[in-house]
């Protein structure tokens, strides 16, 4: 879900779906573990763009991954405060909506390659390069509420605030994949995946 236009900077972030790396590392036994991440290859679209309808996701049953092992412990619905750099990243929980959070854990799985195509973020966590855990997850986007999605981490900002890559929640859509439902004129991050869009307007 590419953003075109203004919203170049936008789009990089979903693009850059936000990585994710702590490492720590123990000592006595020889092994490193360390975090890494990746990001999804989309981001937002203008809601004058033409979209294609969204297919008819398939009725059969899925079976959900199996969660990794890893030393940071959260459980899927609770929200985290990413930190640091894509390469020396931090990684806290946090109360959902709070000032601290900007992401959600909607999966946890063994391996990233796991995490549903259309999150936001992952943050993994190896041994010696080896894919211990996976935390698949997006922002946490609040309606009323405001995001930075300049960089390549996401953070929640005051509505007040003039940046130039300043986002405000309008809405949350569900059961739909199409940006202009969004209305003319507003932008959003389309999860084609998940079937549900999220309303941004530029602060």
């Amino acid at each position: 879900m590419s953003r075109q236009n203004k919203r170049g900077a936008l789009g990089r972030l979903v693009v850059v779906a936000l990585a994710l790396l702590t490492a720590v590392f123990v000592t006595g036994c020889g092994s490193t573990i360390s975090g890494r991440a990746q990001p999804e290859a989309n981001g937002t679209v203008d809601a004058i763009s033409v979209t294609k309808p969204p297919t008819t996701p398939s009725n059969k049953p899925t079976t959900a991954p199996k969660p990794g092992k890893t030393d940071f412990q959260a459980e899927i619905g609770d929200c985290v405060t990413l930190g640091g750099t894509t390469e020396d990243a931090t990684i806290d929980k946090a109360a959902c909506g709070s000032p601290e959070s900007n992401y959600k854990v909607i999966g946890k799985t063994q391996r990233s390659s796991q995490c549903v195509s259309d999150r936001d973020s992952y943050y993994v966590e190896t041994v010696n390069g080896v894919e211990q855990g996976a935390f698949c997850l997006d922002i946490d986007w609040v309606v009323g509420g405001c995001m930075d999605v300049g960089g390549d981490i996401a953070k929640r900002i005051d509505c007040t605030q003039h940046i130039k890559d300043g986002v405000k929640v309008l809405k949350i859509l569900q059961n739909v994949a199409d940006v202009n439902s969004c209305g003319a004129g507003n932008s959003g991050f389309v999860k084609k995946e998940r079937h549900f869009v999220v309303c941004v307007q530029d602060l």
